[in-house]
């Protein structure tokens, strides 16, 4: 898939993104310390429906880091997405984001009302971290540790991650190599630098004062065995969005595209028309 990336020149740097098929843009933004190949099977699923652009956050993939030029926050990459749509021409999308893509997409959402037509939102959270007033989230000092634990022993707990996103699944060890080749490894992981600036998104955003101003047609889909974004934060987002439903996938937990393709393929098709 590499071959197929293009690329622009931002003030900080490269920013990288793939595209494939024909038909309404659709825009699909992956998750922390993936890239745009995480979406390799679902974009096949969707070529023949989609104009699909995939883009590498930056930091992740061949998308080069923000910082020190610009700070790394949901705002500032929602920017650069703009300034990237609008170099390719593209006035309104059809916006997926998964985990920190779905924060970005919302976070875009809020600042380019008009440039959004419809809302995906997968395995998606407004407050990564626990709080006082969320219990939906992670509780800060196991972010904490997460943090020592990738500074200490980064490959490892990268593995880690990855097997959290399928636990309680029935995940075959012959599948799990599967997504790995075409997930992972054609890429690569981004930099331990550049996973911890972003890793600071998830502790430090809260996007739940926004919600209420995004007026878009919003679909969450959520497995209610999500062990890293708790199914409640989906049901809040449900419950506090305008115009959102939710669909709900009992025994699936963070990655619903890898663990079911076909089925989130049909959810995007369906709620795309």
């Amino acid at each position: 898939m590499t071959e197929s990336l293009r690329e622009l020149e931002f003030e900080y740097g490269r920013f990288s993104w793939r595209e494939i098929g024909q038909g309404p843009s659709l825009v699909l933004l992956h998750g922390w310390s993936m890239s745009h190949a995480v979406f390799a099977e679902l974009a096949d699923l969707l070529a023949a429906d989609f104009r699909l652009l995939i883009p590498d956050l930056p930091g992740h993939g061949a998308s080069a880091p923000v910082e020190p030029y610009i700070p790394c926050s949901l705002s500032s990459f929602a920017q650069i997405l703009a300034l990237w749509l609008k170099n390719l021409e593209v006035q309104q999308v059809d916006l997926l984001g998964w985990s920190l893509g779905g924060q970005v997409a919302l976070q875009f959402a809020a600042i380019f009302p008009q440039r959004v037509r419809k809302l995906l939102l997968i395995s998606t959270t407004p407050r990564f971290c626990a709080g006082d007033d969320w219990s939906a989230g992670l509780p800060t000092k196991e972010l904490r540790a997460l943090r020592r634990r990738l500074k200490s022993r980064y490959l490892a707990t990268m593995g880690e991650f990855f097997d959290l996103q399928f636990q309680g699944e029935a995940l075959s060890a012959e599948r799990r190599r599967e997504i790995l080749q075409f997930a992972v490894r054609p890429v690569g992981l981004p930099t331990p630098e550049a996973a911890l600036s972003t890793l600071g998104i998830l502790e430090q955003e809260d996007l739940r004062p926004l919600l209420g101003s995004i007026g878009r047609q919003v679909l969450v889909v959520h497995g209610e065995n999500d062990q890293i974004v708790p199914f409640a934060a989906g049901q809040y987002l449900t419950a506090n969005l305008p115009h959102a439903r939710l669909v709900s996938l009992p025994d699936i937990g963070h990655a619903p595209f890898l663990s079911y393709p076909e089925r989130l393929a049909a959810n995007v098709r369906d709620f795309c028309r």
